[in-house]
């Protein structure tokens, strides 16, 4: 007698639902938010002299030891940084990829006279993270590991302070530009973020979405006036 058999189910992981996708979005982004702001803080010590951000620079080499390693904190954090970021960056991946095979083929086919309901900063998203990725690199490769020298050519000699200030002189201008376009994608993104991330966990609704899209420009405006402030002081001679 014939039999017929059926193959089961593939089995999906919760993480691999479009639910569980968002989830690891959202929580590696926080982490990401939460890391940036502490960098801020700590990029504004410039403004209180050179002993307070060598200073600051210096505890976060120390903090932890002797119980870890010098710089170990500081390297586990970097790690999860990285780890976050490619998290993220794999599930919006994901999530794009599953958005555009559910429209099909005619998802770019816009009737006349009907107004697309993306926002610039959401058509921006994936440029943004790829300029924001590229950005870290270099960034981890001129301030951590020394590798790229801007604006001195004792560059890895010079403490945490004194680089700081070579690399934003007025003879080094792509290096504050390229930092103002990074520090715009990055504040668009963590605006458009927080914006998905207060619609994807139902607090948003129309009687609060003034107040929550208010909110998440908040947040992008201080994450850029912050980070261009030491830059910007430094490009205009106001700090020494």
């Amino acid at each position: 007698m014939a039999t017929s058999t059926q193959a089961s189910p593939k089995k999906v992981g919760k993480l691999s639902t479009s639910v569980g996708l968002k989830i690891q979005m959202a929580v590696s982004g926080l982490f990401f938010v939460l890391f940036i702001l502490m960098h801020m803080y700590g990029n504004l010590k410039m403004f209180n002299g050179p002993d307070a951000y060598n200073g600051y620079a210096q505890f976060l080499r120390d903090v932890g030891y002797p119980i870890v390693p010098h710089e170990g904190v500081l390297w586990i954090l970097r790690i999860l940084l990285v780890v976050a970021v490619i998290a993220h960056a794999r599930a919006a991946f994901i999530l794009w990829n599953r958005g555009k095979i559910a429209r099909g083929p005619n998802q770019y086919k816009v009737k006349r006279g009907k107004k697309n309901q993306q926002t610039y900063a959401s058509r921006t998203m994936r440029w943004g993270g790829v300029i924001i990725l590229l950005f870290i690199v270099y960034h981890l490769l001129q301030f951590t590991t020394l590798t790229i020298s801007v604006g001195a050519e004792n560059y890895s000699e010079m403490t945490p302070y004194d680089r700081m200030i070579a690399g934003f002189q007025p003879e080094v201008w792509w290096s504050y530009a390229f930092y103002a376009v990074t520090l715009l994608a990055l504040s668009m993104h963590i605006r458009h973020g927080a914006w998905s991330a207060l619609q994807t966990i139902g607090l948003s609704n129309r009687r609060r979405e003034v107040a929550f899209n208010a909110i998440a420009i908040a947040i992008g405006a201080v994450v850029f006036i912050g980070f261009m402030a030491p830059p910007t002081a430094i490009m205009f001679g106001l700090i020494p």
